[in-house]
């Protein structure tokens, strides 16, 4: 039977049953809509793989302390806070299969609990010292946000190279498991190239998750996102970007035409979606994802042997063997 993340969780469990009740109330508020709303943020949480990443890399690198719950907190807080700002931006409905905070109470409001969420963060960490933490989450958010901004420029020309897929992804996701990592590494008082190593390690993950979740646009419709949403957005993913790279110039211009004029039909989107397959974009992809999460592990390999580095290790191998 495949690894669940209660399996993963095993070494952690008892921490991450009291994080989510530190959590709770961290999220209550006085004024009652506000209070309403955190309730159904906290009610809709994912599967806590974030917390998860920050509470085994503290295991692996020392003893989990109150800092780690901490940075555990400050990395929900501000990545939620992000999460409710992208939906206002991209005028999306839904997130994780349910309203978003800007479908039920409009973008005044999902704005302004962002920016809730975002100063309760920050007034987390100042209140307890926690300067070096949320130096590192800082850092994270300021790439995510540089990472969407490129992403939103370079989609408009449809000009994306590797390097420049890897640099957005790299900002965009790999950033945010990258400081998870470093956090759990710090919270527990390690030295500075230990909370780096910890570091490159979370980014390694994150490329490679990010690769998962772009094949996901060439699966079948039973599994993660809509099949073809990247296309229809207008992404340059890897899958494509390779494609396209080792197309004759007409095919390759009818493709882009495609992206950039005709995203919006079925037909066409199936188009590019063969076009893909038949050219080795979804094997080239696998490979590459494969090698960073190698790295990944030879990174962890590092790290002394216990449960921690156990459960990290299977969690690796879930965010990539993961069907949504």
């Amino acid at each position: 039977m495949p690894l669940t993340v209660a399996d993963i969780q095993a070494p952690i469990a008892a921490e991450m049953e009291l994080f989510e009740q530190k959590f709770r109330g961290q999220m209550k508020s006085d004024v009652m809509l506000l209070d309403q709303i955190m309730k159904y943020i906290v009610k809709r949480k994912g599967k806590q793989l974030r917390p998860m990443f920050v509470f085994l890399m503290a295991g692996v690198c020392g003893t989990i302390t109150e800092a780690t719950y901490r940075g555990a907190s400050l990395i929900e807080l501000l990545h939620t806070a992000t999460l409710v700002h992208d939906d206002v931006v991209d005028e999306s409905n839904y997130r994780r299969g349910f309203f978003s905070i800007n479908a039920l109470w409009k973008n005044k409001v999902a704005v302004l609990v962002g920016d809730y969420l975002l100063s309760r963060g920050l007034l987390l960490s100042v209140e307890n010292g926690d300067y070096e933490l949320l130096k590192i989450v800082s850092r994270a958010v300021r790439e995510i946000s540089e990472g969407e901004l490129l992403q939103l420029y370079k989609a408009r020309r449809l000009d994306i190279t590797e390097d420049i897929y890897y640099e957005i992804i790299r900002q965009k996701t790999a950033s945010l498991i990258a400081a998870c990592c470093a956090v759990g590494a710090r919270s527990v008082d390690v030295g500075a190239e230990l909370v780096e190593q910890a570091r490159v390690f979370g980014e390694k993950v994150g490329i490679a998750f990010q690769i998962k979740d772009d094949l996901f646009d060439y699966g079948t419709a039973e599994i993660g996102k809509p099949l073809g949403i990247d296309i229809k957005e207008k992404k340059m993913t890897l899958p494509l970007i390779y494609a396209l790279n080792n197309a004759g110039f007409l095919e390759k211009r009818r493709i882009i035409n495609i992206v950039k004029n005709e995203s919006e039909k079925p037909k066409k989107v199936d188009e590019v979606i063969t076009f893909v397959k038949q050219s080795g974009g979804i094997e080239y992809a696998t490979a590459a994802m494969n090698s960073y999460v190698a790295e990944a592990q030879t990174l962890l390999n590092s790290f002394p042997e216990s449960p921690y580095r156990q459960s990290l290790y299977q969690l690796v191998q879930y965010t990539i063997d993961r069907s949504k």
